[in-house]
């Protein structure tokens, strides 16, 4: 088989790599891919969002089945344009894509159907959004309706920062039309869980949870990023709360997705705040978060394909979707200045004894060399049988890692350890 798969960061790679285990892919396509990962993936120069190239590419070289995995090509309705060719996808259509990329939409969706989450309010009016703050419970959460690359989400500690935060997406257009509309929504507390589920669009069978690290700082200080490390699976995700969640949250949101006539077939990633009073859905990604998926997927014992095809067909109650009972950890290496400004261009070194657990994100090549080209340059992932084990050895392939300017936590998955203490 002939696969193609859209994107170019670290959970692209760490999906060819899993991939790859099918003895019945005879070669797979990265569009647009990266330098790092061309030993797993033929790289293709087409973009992403360049919906028209990726379909006539897919036409051309007659792929057998494509996976769609960033959210812009998604809400784009590239699934749509591969299908209507006759070509097979793993991924929702744009209709159902828009779970994440209208926040609006997810929150209005979780009102009618009763699926819990934060209270809040929708603005299109900056002075309404200004107005309201004033009497606001603080602190209090902020976000772009749109796509924003993960980083349309502020959490306003003051009420100063709130309305900062109101201005520069109203007003200064920090995440551009995303911030047309925005939400403002009750601050919720408690430890954070990410489930990635496949679905078929009836059935849901989750993998194994995570807790991704999103502050750029150690402690959990710093920037909000796309994500700095992750380990699986989350202590505080135990089977009671995993079963509420079926009931409550991943079961409803599909079906309310079948009412509204937006059936969901994919991977449908829950993020998930344990409040006081039950969990509660923070956000809906439509796709594999990054860089959850460079821990979910390696813990995957069943075929990917055999299940991604599954979702497609309408199959899943059928297909085993098992996980290791195991862990991972992941740390991410990124270019020193991210998420703002960074350089790049530097000399990426990667031992070749770990090169199968490490998944490259922003890396291009330059006169036979392979150098960094991103914010985020790689993650690094271990397996053990327990979690301390997992986080050391992960440590460990970082520190033979070499880069100029690099930098990574170094408490990746300490939140976590103490959990299991306590």
């Amino acid at each position: 088989m002939k696969l193609l798969v859209v994107g170019g960061g670290g959970r692209e790679h760490a999906i060819i790599k899993s991939l790859k285990k099918n003895p019945n892919v005879s070669e797979i396509f990265a569009l647009p891919g990266n330098a790092g990962m061309a030993k797993d993936a033929t790289c293709v120069a087409i973009g992403a969002k360049d919906i028209d190239g990726i379909v006539n590419f897919a036409v051309e070289n007659a792929i057998d089945y494509a996976v769609v995995a960033p959210d812009d090509p998604l809400v784009l309705g590239c699934v749509d344009a591969l299908e209507a060719k006759g070509i097979p996808c793993f991924g929702p259509r744009a209709n159902a894509a828009i779970i994440e990329g209208s926040k609006v939409f997810s929150k209005n969706l979780m009102k009618k159907y009763g699926i819990p989450t934060a209270a809040y309010e929708v603005f299109d009016n900056m002075a309404a959004a200004l107005a309201y703050l004033e009497t606001a419970p603080i602190p209090t959460v902020i976000k772009a309706d749109g796509l924003a690359l993960g980083k349309g989400v502020i959490i306003a500690m003051t009420r100063q920062e709130a309305m900062d935060a109101v201005r520069s997406m109203m007003e200064d257009k920090v995440f551009g039309a995303s911030g047309d509309h925005i939400v403002i929504e009750e601050f919720l507390e408690g430890p954070e869980v990410s489930v990635l589920a496949f679905t078929d669009g009836n059935v849901v069978k989750p993998m194994v949870s995570s807790m991704d690290h999103k502050r750029s700082g150690d402690g959990d200080t710093g920037l909000n990023t796309g994500g700095m490390g992750t380990i699986a699976p989350n202590p505080y995700y135990t089977e009671a709360i995993a079963q509420r969640c079926m009931e409550e949250i991943f079961l409803p949101t599909v079906a309310a997705m079948n009412a509204e006539g937006r059936t969901f077939k994919g991977c449908l990633y829950f993020g998930l705040m344990l409040t006081k009073n039950g969990p509660k859905v923070i956000e809906y990604n439509c796709r594999f978060g990054d860089p959850e998926t460079q821990v979910v997927l390696p813990l995957l014992e069943s075929d990917l394909l055999t299940v991604m095809q599954a979702t497609t067909n309408g199959t899943l109650a059928e297909t085993e979707v098992k996980s290791a009972d195991k862990h991972a950890c992941c740390v991410i290496m990124a270019s020193k200045g991210y998420p703002t400004a960074y350089q790049k261009g530097f000399a990426l070194t990667i031992p070749q004894q770990i090169a199968d657990s490490v998944y490259v994100a922003g890396a291009a090549e330059k006169d036979g060399v392979l150098v960094t080209n991103g914010g985020r340059v790689l993650g690094a992932t271990a397996i053990a049988d327990t979690l301390e084990n997992a986080i050391s050895a992960s440590y460990q392939m970082v520190k033979t890692i070499h880069f100029d300017n690099a930098f990574y936590r170094s408490d990746i998955g300490q939140r976590a350890l103490n959990a299991g203490r306590n």
